[in-house]
């Protein structure tokens, strides 16, 4: 698992950093599934969960090599995966923070986006590629992007599939913070004892 993601605990808080920011850290289905593993085996002292990468890489979404190799038959079973990840971070007791430090796209951005609070570097980057790859998320962005900065954002970011800067998302609302330091700022938000 270390070295898909790297955990840091920190107090109540536990850091969870994408470590593979040579190939801008996908979020393969070993990524999700050691996630997964990890949130099942926290105790009650875990408070707040905090989503990060390493050097300029928050994560680059779903990998692409195994989205070619789907079938019609695995389609469905893949998606659910990620579906079935972002709702349990999204509905989790704990306060979850998307600390992004830099690249930020696709999956990772349903991943942001299913978190309570999205704090970003001033250098972030967010895009939804699909429609440049003929693909279109299937973790939950369509439905939770529209809601957070409004439908006419969210068609612009999936039908352009430009990328927008860190400024432009805390404008339109997809970010609450930018931060010289995304994980720090995480740390002090809010009062978790």
């Amino acid at each position: 698992m270390t070295e898909l993601i790297e955990i840091e605990n920190c107090g109540t808080s536990v850091i969870i950093r994408f470590a593979r920011p040579e190939i801008r850290s996908p979020l393969s289905v070993a990524v999700l599934d050691a996630i997964e593993r990890l949130i099942d085996r926290l105790g009650d002292e875990v408070k707040r969960l905090v989503f990060t990468g390493v050097g300029d890489v928050f994560a680059s979404g779903a990998d692409l090599r195994e989205i070619s190799a789907l079938t019609k038959g695995t389609a469905r079973d893949f998606a659910l995966r990620g579906q079935k990840l972002m709702n349990r971070i999204a509905t989790t007791e704990r306060e979850t923070t998307a600390a992004i430090n830099g690249f930020c796209f696709g999956g990772a951005l349903d991943l942001a986006l299913a978190c309570e609070r999205r704090i970003a570097s001033p250098e972030a980057t967010f895009c939804h590629p699909g429609a440049r790859l003929g693909i279109i998320t299937g973790w939950g962005g369509t439905q939770r992007l529209p809601r957070l900065i409004g439908e006419a954002n969210a068609l612009e970011m999936f039908l352009t599939a430009s990328p927008i800067s860190a400024t432009e998302a805390l404008r339109i609302g997809l970010v609450d913070e930018i931060a010289a330091d995304p994980v720090l700022a995480a740390l002090e938000v809010g009062s978790v004892i």
